[in-house]
This record gives structure tokens, sequence and C-alpha cells, in this order.
């Protein structure tokens, strides 16, 4: 039997650039349809599941750094993060990688560069840069809109750390977002699978330089 050929790496590219046109045209549509907040909220499956248009800085947690330039330094790191990325996909192939590996990767990819163009081209293009932003270049805010309302009330007394507090679990996300957590998933659930070929190699050569010493 004929094993499968892997698709070209532009196959691969292109999943990522499908990926960054969904995110941002879903991004755009929310923008310009929805009003931010409670207010503009559309249940999809109830309470659970929601369009909830709100925007963030774009940092993990919500998290800010004290000092200046701050977003423009992480907006440059995510920069060099996705060139990374490309070329590990790049160098994934030329490897004849599996190619569920190879999708994942690109959709990680694709995720990563949707979020960054938000903080590049968002502050100009759609005016929701922070109020104190030294420019609104690099300072755009992230558009999110998918709500998953999953618990929101106050943690048992009894619990450690947390016990007594208010606390709400109810992650707000979009396409891109989406798209990396996948492809994060889907690598460590298939890694055996994924990188089962790279452990075979270095068996190989292992074996091959202990039998020269023999």
């Amino acid at each position: 039997m004929t094993a499968k050929k892997t698709p070209h790496v532009l196959y691969f590219f292109g999943i990522s650039f499908f990926v960054i046109l969904l995110d941002q045209v879903v991004k755009l549509l929310v923008h310009f349809n929805m009003e931010m907040g409670v207010k503009g909220q559309i249940q999809i499956f109830g309470n659970f599941f929601k369009l909830h248009y709100l925007t963030n800085p774009g940092m993990a947690f919500g998290m800010e750094m004290p000092f200046e330039n701050s977003k423009i330094i992480l907006t440059v790191f995510r920069l060099i993060a996705m060139i990374a990325i490309g070329y590990y996909l790049y160098k994934l192939y030329i490897s004849q990688s599996p190619k569920g590996l190879l999708i994942c990767v690109a959709m990680i990819l694709g995720g990563a560069i949707g979020n960054v163009l938000d903080s590049i081209f968002f502050g100009v293009y759609l005016d929701n840069a922070p109020y104190d932003a030294p420019t609104p270049w690099f300072h755009g805010q992230v558009v999110d809109m998918f709500y998953i309302d999953i618990w929101e009330g106050r943690v048992a007394d009894w619990v450690p750390i947390f016990g007594g507090d208010y606390m709400a679990l109810w992650p707000v996300f979009n396409v891109a977002d989406a798209s990396i957590f996948l492809g994060i998933t889907f690598i460590l659930i298939f890694q055996k699978k994924f990188f089962h070929k790279e452990e075979e190699s270095e068996v190989t050569v292992a074996a091959g330089e202990s039998g020269k010493e023999d």
C-alpha cells in the first residue's frame, strides 16, 4: 500500500492564514454589530454559552507589567515568538513529522498572529487603545466574544486559600484563543503518536553510533 503523501508546506501555512482570516472577520463583525458588555449580550445556549463583546489588553489573566512601554515590549516579544513558531513549523515539515502535528502547530501559529494583529492595529483602526496609552499603535486591545458561564458564587469556607471568597469562572475568548487552545490540547493528547517518529530516529542514531564504537 502506498503511503499518503504529506501536503505541500503551503498547505499548513494556509491553515494558519485561514485561522487568522476567520479570527479577524469574527472580531470585526462583533465590533461593528454588537454593543459591549451585558447590554449587547446574545444567548446561544441559555446562560451557559453566550456572545459577549469585551476587550482586554492582551496579557494573560489580565496582568499588566508595571513599567512604561510594557505593551510594546510584549508585542515585540510575541512577534519574535511568531517567527520562531513559523520556523518550527517549517522544520517539522522538512523532518517529515506527522500531518496531525503540523496542523496543530499551524493552528497555534494562526492564533498567535491573530491576537498580535489586534495589539498592533486595533488601537488605530478600531480606536480601542486604553486612554492612557502613549500611542494607539501596538496598544490595541484584543477583541473577545465567546462567553462560557461555568460557575459563579461564593466558595465554601472549608476550601483552602479561596474559602469564603466570591469567585467567577467564565472564560471569554476569541477564535485565535480557541485555535491555540485546541492546537496545544491535541498535541498533548496525541503526543506519543506525533513524536513517535522522532523517538525512533534518536534510537536509530544511538544504535548506529554504538555500532561504530564496537
